[in-house]
């Protein structure tokens, strides 16, 4: 009897697999904006991204920063239009997991986990905890010297911690799509495969 109601709500659940290219879709819609404007800012600012990349005291330290900043821009804007109309879905996942992960560790990694400075997480680093005394020291000034209430009548005022969190996730989330691919129904990816791969 038991068996039999977890056997029909599982057949219920099994229902909406018909359904399931909109996960990768969503994935890939969320993903894309944040790409374009990555890969964008260091088209468009190109000489100071390279030197940031190149510089080892106040930058990244990379050999070749004009070439590195050219292949992650390049990857990030490409990257992103693929993504929006799910084209080689699973091969642009790949150097976007590259660049990911070259960012967490070579930008973010001395951060810590938290993109915002949150005293309160049980993930907060010494770096995070003294942000704390900063926040609240800005807050004073804020509330003495401006208009405490229209300066944060669109959010709190936090310090970005500028941690590995956002690039992981990212990376997480093109991991996925590399596993999945653009999804059914709503990728060219899909249309393209079942169109010539199922000639073979």
């Amino acid at each position: 009897m038991i068996v039999n109601f977890f056997n029909r709500l599982q057949d219920g659940l099994d229902k909406s697999r018909c359904l399931d290219g909109v996960a990768p879709l969503l994935l890939r819609l969320y993903l894309a904006p944040v790409l374009l404007q990555a890969g964008w800012n260091k088209l468009s600012n190109f000489e100071d991204s390279a030197a940031w990349f190149g510089n080892p005291e106040w930058g990244l330290g990379l050999p070749f920063p004009e070439l590195m900043v050219a292949l992650a821009a390049g990857a990030e804007f490409v990257g992103g239009m693929l993504l929006i109309v799910g084209l080689a879905v699973r091969w642009i996942s790949i150097p976007l997991m590259v660049t990911m992960l070259v960012a967490a560790f070579a930008v973010h990694w001395d951060n810590g986990w938290l993109a915002i400075a949150d005293g309160s997480s049980w993930l907060a680093n010494d770096r995070v905890m003294e942000a704390q005394e900063r926040l609240s020291m800005a807050k004073s000034i804020l509330s003495e010297y401006g208009n405490y209430d229209w300066l944060t009548g669109r959010g709190s005022v936090v310090i970005l911690n500028n941690g590995i969190e956002f690039a992981i996730t990212y990376f997480v989330m093109l991991l996925s799509l590399f596993f999945t691919g653009g999804g059914r129904w709503f990728s060219l990816d899909y249309w393209i495969a079942k169109r010539f791969r199922s000639l073979s």
